[in-house]
């Protein structure tokens, strides 16, 4: 664990920003995965990167203690991959060498949409396929390599220094109690969803951020499985709920993950959440989404974990701080810091990776404490966070009992326009490639409004509903036991 010296205490910021002594410093608070990608987007631009984490980091990939998480799926989306890779070059090939897989979409997914079973054309996206924990845990080594990078384990921020006009350093209280200060020209805030942003601005003078929320209900439940010999290439096998049919929605998913296992997780909505019980888990994944597949699936194979991990922090929570009247120099707020969305979407880490790269890109051209530049990146982080926002919550306010900020006028027709899109996507590669490409956020949500888009929705399919999941007769044989 690494402590600041007394060289670290804040006043270095007090100095003339032009003073040729002075080292530009950073501070990310949060070591998480949006934490490292902020530390990622300020190497080779400060000169001291110090990423303050309040729990101790395992050594390997590991459970993290602040992230219980981490213990459900995760997908990464090939938006949120090639961002990972513009900040991290050979982050992807890092990961499959660690035993992460890259699941070629729609080729390597088997899912029944809300309108249909897609089929599976060759890859127009792709996803990055692991447990959260392998995922983080290449990433934080390949930061730890890089001079400017040191982290402090054990150290908890208890607020902002400085004033609503700037930002200078962070207060901290260190594992044996002792306050410390870290001074910075730049201060990011990526402790995650606790994060107290909202209070410290508030301790600093800036009024009262919006803030917008949509609970579904969720709940989501977890269990690991031996996957079957012989499905090293086995896809991703998703049921997703239909926001249009006014019942809980329920959803099933199996993720091949390293050291031959299948990550399961089931989620439900208010009144239709998932068991505890593992007695239950498989029941409930034939008899609960809208199709058995899953349930089948896994009663083939043995499952690993005795117990059935149960979570409900689902909440889609968004932070406005662009709309702040006021905004103090020297700090910005990126990740979950800034939105939580429902993980069913699995959209936090792509979202993350992609405000990185705006940050990364300003950086590139402004100065780290150059006057009216935290705004301006505050601004550009939020057009990723609003398209997932848009996405995510457009379809869980749709739920039964759902509640919190309501759809925008005119979103109605968005919906109905946005259910024959992905109806026609089930029977062309065309409308497939761009309907994958906004929900892998690959491509703006715009994309969709692209006249040959919109003219292939209204046309439909034009192919037949495929009647079952589209699993060859190998990977069938390969989940019944007979694939060696």
């Amino acid at each position: 664990m690494t402590r600041p010296t007394p060289n670290d205490s804040a006043g270095a910021p007090g100095r003339p920003s032009g003073s040729p002594s002075r080292a530009r410093r950073a501070v990310v608070i949060g070591g998480g995965a949006a934490g490292m990608l902020a530390a990622a987007a300020l190497d080779g631009i400060a000169e001291e990167i110090t990423v303050v984490e309040r729990d101790p980091l395992p050594d390997g990939p590991e459970p993290r203690k602040s992230l219980p998480q981490a213990r459900h799926t995760h997908l990464l989306w090939s938006g949120g991959a090639r961002a990972f890779e513009e900040l991290l070059p050979g982050i992807n090939d890092r990961w499959l060498a660690a035993g992460a897989r890259r699941i070629p979409m729609p080729t390597g997914l088997v899912t029944l949409s809300s309108r249909g079973w897609l089929r599976r054309w060759p890859e127009m996206q792709h996803m990055i396929a692991c447990s959260r924990d392998l995922l983080d845990w290449v990433v934080r080594t390949e930061l730890l390599r890089r001079p400017a990078v040191r982290i402090l384990e054990g150290h908890t921020v208890r607020s902002l220094l400085g004033s609503a006009d700037r930002v200078t350093g962070v207060r901290l209280d260190a594992p044996d109690g002792t306050e410390l200060t870290l001074g910075a020209d730049l201060v990011i805030d990526a402790a995650g969803r606790g994060s107290r942003a909202t209070a410290w601005l508030r301790e600093l003078g800036i009024g009262a951020i919006e803030e917008g929320e949509v609970d579904s209900g969720l709940v989501y439940a977890t269990r690991i499985y031996r996957a079957p010999a012989g499905s090293e290439d086995f896809p991703v096998v998703n049921v997703q709920s239909d926001p249009g049919n006014p019942v809980p929605g329920r959803t099933a998913t199996i993720v091949p993950i390293e050291n031959g296992r299948w990550m399961v997780t089931l989620s439900g909505t208010r009144g239709g959440e998932p068991p505890a019980d593992p007695a239950e888990f498989e029941r409930f994944a034939r008899t609960g989404p809208r199709h058995p597949v899953v349930g089948e699936l896994i009663s083939l194979t043995t499952p690993l974990s005795p117990e059935v991990t149960l979570s409900r922090s689902t909440v889609n929570r968004r932070r406005y701080f662009e709309r702040s009247a006021r905004w103090p120099d020297g700090f910005i707020a990126m990740g979950d810091s800034v939105a939580t969305y429902n993980p069913v979407y699995g959209q936090g880490m792509s979202v993350a990776a992609q405000g990185a790269v705006e940050l990364r890109d300003a950086l590139r051209t402004h100065p780290l404490d150059e006057p009216g530049l935290a705004r301006r990146v505050q601004r550009s982080i939020a057009r990723p966070v609003g398209v997932a926002w848009d996405l995510a919550t457009s379809l869980d306010i749709r739920y039964p009992g759902a509640r919190g900020e309501q759809p925008r006028p005119g979103s109605g027709l968005m919906n109905h326009y946005v259910n024959r899109l992905a109806y026609a996507a089930t029977g062309r590669a065309r409308l497939t490639r761009a309907f994958i490409g906004v929900i892998t956020l690959s491509e703006p949500l715009s994309s969709w409004l692209h006249p040959d888009v919109v003219v292939g929705a209204l046309r439909g399919p034009g192919r037949r509903p495929l009647g079952a999941p589209p699993l060859t007769v190998r990977e069938l044989k390969v989940a019944a036991g007979e694939g060696t």
